[in-house]
């Protein structure tokens, strides 16, 4: 499949607008960039925002810019603290299932989130991901952790992996996705923990501990990307070279790697938190507009899948 450059959310855009219109609690969508993000998916028929926020600031915004928000409703709510536990209260109301994240810090909404009593968490590892679209690269490039877990041990990881094989195999991205968990070499060393556990990781999955995917690790980024440096190596697996899922050691190697791409190899990056009671679009201020549109796109064809799942899973 070699797509030309920045097809791939163009598809992913497509496949949500054939979908529903998933209900979406927006929390404190107070500046142009989210609010318009909210307003354009909402126009491309891929979401039904709620927004939730400080009511006359909402306004102001929308009249400043030029936003028509006529037809949406307003949860009013004095400030983003406020606006992050109402959005929270709204989910369990079951008044969105999805949640999105508006001109607020990262932290504010995933306090509200990750409460322990009133929050969404699930027995699952909260968790990020980055869904990029590589010119250079066929498929789309699935990158976590990235933005919530700092240091994983084993089992977080595990988790990880797990809810980007569930993103990618239910929002329609394909099946057996192929999971590549990075270090800086290929081969497993004590020097180097990170290629320990991505050895233990590729037996969980052996065993049935994490399902869904086809893992092979510790790989090397340039191993895991590129066929031929990959054969050059002598390294045979069905991962290596394609790998569809990019497993990063901690967030800092992750958050490098996506902003590396994003601003070397001129990638766009989509955003979403999975391991909650509902995906969690989670946008950056630099976004593109077409960005915030592909992260409510990657989020709207999870949750309808999730939607049509719930009947069989009760």
């Amino acid at each position: 499949m070699n797509e030309t450059a920045h097809t791939k959310y163009d598809r992913l855009i497509a496949a949500a607008k054939a979908v529903s219109a998933v209900p979406t609690v927006v929390v404190h969508p107070c500046d142009e960039t989210s609010l318009r993000g909210a307003i354009d998916s909402a126009a491309a028929g891929i979401i039904k925002p709620l927004l939730v926020g400080p009511e006359a600031k909402i306004k102001a915004t929308a009249t400043k810019h030029g936003l028509d928000i006529a037809g949406l409703e307003i949860v009013d709510a004095p400030h983003s603290d406020a606006a992050a536990a109402k959005g929270v209260e709204l989910i369990h109301a079951a008044r969105g299932e999805m949640l999105m994240k508006g001109s607020l810090h990262t932290d504010e909404l995933m306090r509200s989130v990750t409460a322990k009593t009133t929050g969404l968490r699930t027995d699952r590892r909260i968790s990020h991901v980055f869904v990029m679209d590589v010119p250079t690269y066929a498929d789309t490039l699935l990158i976590t952790d990235a933005a919530i877990n700092i240091f994983p041990d084993l089992d977080d990881k595990r988790d990880i992996i797990q809810n980007a094989i569930d993103l990618f195999t239910q929002a329609g991205f394909g099946k057996l996705p192929r999971v590549a968990i990075l270090s800086a070499v290929e081969t497993v060393t004590s020097k180097i923990p990170s290629t320990i556990e991505a050895a233990a990781l590729c037996k969980m999955a052996d065993r049935g501990q994490i399902a869904g995917g086809v893992l092979d690790g510790p790989l090397a980024f340039d191993n895991a990307v590129d066929v031929e440096a990959a054969r050059i190596k002598g390294i045979k697996s069905e991962v290596a070279g394609r790998a569809q899922i990019l497993v990063v050691p901690n967030l800092e190697s992750g958050n490098m790697l996506a902003k590396n791409l994003a601003y070397f190899a001129k990638a766009d990056s989509a955003g979403l938190v999975l391991g909650a009671r509902v995906p969690i679009v989670l946008t950056s201020r630099a976004d593109s507009p077409r960005a915030r549109m592909a992260s409510c796109a990657v989020a709207a064809l999870y949750a309808d899948a999730r939607r049509r799942r719930a009947p069989t899973a009760a």
